[in-house]
């Protein structure tokens, strides 16, 4: 059970990981080309498009910055706790 509750964790950090460096990427890097920026966005979009447009529906989506990232977050802790209290 310890290992499962391990691998749990270890899965949902590296999705906050990820989500957290596409965020700089999109601070730092003019080439979104590169490999690393296409690796990063290929693995985090079908995550944060959900929440996208659940913004964009609701109204607080389309400007300058995009929330997404910081919902999916909180979505992906809430559902890493729903799957802890499962087990």
């Amino acid at each position: 059970m310890w290992i499962m509750k391990e691998s749990i964790d270890y899965f949902f950090r590296v999705l906050n990981f990820l989500i957290i460096a596409r965020i700089v990427l999109s601070w730092l890097s003019q080439n979104t080309y590169s490999t690393v920026n296409r690796i990063v966005y290929q693995l985090t979009e079908p995550i944060l498009l959900p929440f996208r447009n659940l913004l964009l529906k609701i109204g607080l989506g389309g400007g300058m910055i995009d929330f997404s990232p910081i919902l999916a977050v909180l979505a992906l802790d809430v559902i890493r706790n729903f799957i802890y209290s499962m087990l």
